[in-house]
């Protein structure tokens, strides 16, 4: 008998190749893990020095507010700092019942299931619904959480073109006759485009070929919706969208994150989504914030008000400054550079005249594609988005993205 001789090869190595971050680091020019010092109302101290901040999806500016920083402290008298445990076992408080119901409500669903985070709501939602034989349809465009789910599911994944509904119903219809459930995921603001999900086209063609329909309103939640409800409620087909999914961490001033929808599927979910289960419960002081903002999203439209006064002020000066913003219609607007260079090379101008931005590069966008992400939100003033508007102009100018 003959030995084989093998090669084993350090899986650490892949590691250790990885250098693009130490030659950004080198050469001045790595744009995340910025260490904030302060955080205030639209802007950050970052190294001493104060940033207007356009990149935070504090949609509502209410991570500030004196009620919710009230409300989690009291939290944290009553309850502690931490559940120390799951959902399932010694980590159900009266708080987390008392937010899913009143969650429920305003989702105008049946019922609520909240997650100790936004990104284990979305990859759960896609992990326990998507079976065996079933397949899942996803928007391009859709959020790593959810892609991830589709990796910890059964179900096979296909993709359609962003907010193309023709494009899925092409795809339904030559699935038609195979095995299995239809399961449609979009969203209601699409994180790096900040396009307005196609919602109502997409869940019509869904429900035509008897697929069910699941809506990611990470980035709606606050934004769309006569109080902030959502795309469903936004263009008034609560009835046509089966789940809905986000996160605490945008609008509700907070971090967590639920799934809202008719009670036998949550609770099928509660008692089979593994990144449920096996994961601590919510913080009492996150659920108690996240409860006081729900409140003040359902009473006080000022907020929403103002949030969209200043939205609509930038993408109009930032359009007719001549940049391309890729047609976003939300908070979110992308300002297109294109290549990853300029992308950085923006990003590193923009911080030199005090604007902290977000550069997004490939693989996070298609190549030929980076931009710089901007949100912004109901804190800022009129001063701090007169001051980006002077930066973006000064920048792009200079480095020929405008005229």
């Amino acid at each position: 008998m003959t030995d084989v001789a093998t090669t084993v090869v350090d899986a650490f190595a892949k590691a250790r190749r990885f250098e693009r971050a130490d030659e950004a680091h080198a050469l001045g020019l790595y744009p995340y893990f910025k260490a904030i010092q302060h955080h205030g109302r639209g802007t950050v101290t970052v190294d001493g020095e104060e940033f207007v901040l356009t990149g935070s999806n504090d949609y509502l500016g209410l991570t500030h507010d004196p009620r919710i920083k009230e409300a989690a402290k009291a939290a944290i008298d009553g309850y502690g700092t931490s559940c120390t445990g799951s959902r399932f076992l010694t980590g159900t408080l009266d708080l987390h019942v008392t937010l899913e119901h009143e969650l429920a409500q305003f989702f105008k669903k049946e019922k609520t299931l909240v997650f100790g985070a936004g990104f284990l709501a979305c990859a759960t939602s896609v992990a326990a619904l998507g079976g065996r034989h079933d397949i899942i349809y996803f928007d391009r465009e859709n959020h790593a959480s959810l892609y991830d789910g589709a990796r910890l599911s059964y179900a096979k994944l296909e993709k359609f073109e962003h907010n193309d509904a023709a494009d899925l119903e092409a795809m339904l219809i030559r699935d038609a006759g195979k095995p299995g459930g239809r399961l449609v995921y979009t969203e209601g603001v699409f994180s790096m485009s900040g396009h307005i999900g196609a919602v109502p086209a997409v869940a019509a063609v869904a429900k035509k070929h008897g697929a069910r329909v699941i809506c990611d309103d990470a980035h709606a939640s606050g934004v769309l919706g006569p109080h902030g409800e959502g795309a469903h409620v936004h263009f008034n087909i609560e009835n046509d969208v089966d789940i809905v999914v986000g996160t605490f961490s945008k609008s509700f001033a907070s971090i967590g994150g639920y799934i809202a929808g008719d009670a036998d599927i949550v609770d099928f979910i509660k008692h089979t989504g593994r990144p449920f289960i096996f994961n601590a419960a919510l913080p009492a002081p996150n659920a108690a914030a996240t409860l006081e903002a729900l409140r003040i999203m359902r009473s006080e439209p000022e907020h929403r008000e103002m949030m969209w006064k200043n939205v609509n002020f930038m993408r109009d000066n930032l359009l007719t400054l001549g940049f391309d913003l890729m047609g976003s219609d939300s908070p979110i607007i992308p300002v297109l550079v294109r290549t990853d260079d300029m992308a950085i090379r923006f990003w590193k101008a923009l911080w030199e005249e005090k604007i902290f931005t977000t550069p997004s590069v490939s693989p996070a966008v298609p190549v030929g594609m980076s931009i710089i992400r901007t949100s912004y939100n109901a804190a800022h003033t009129t001063d701090q988005l007169e001051r980006t508007l002077y930066a973006f102009e000064k920048v792009g100018r200079a480095l020929d993205v405008i005229a």
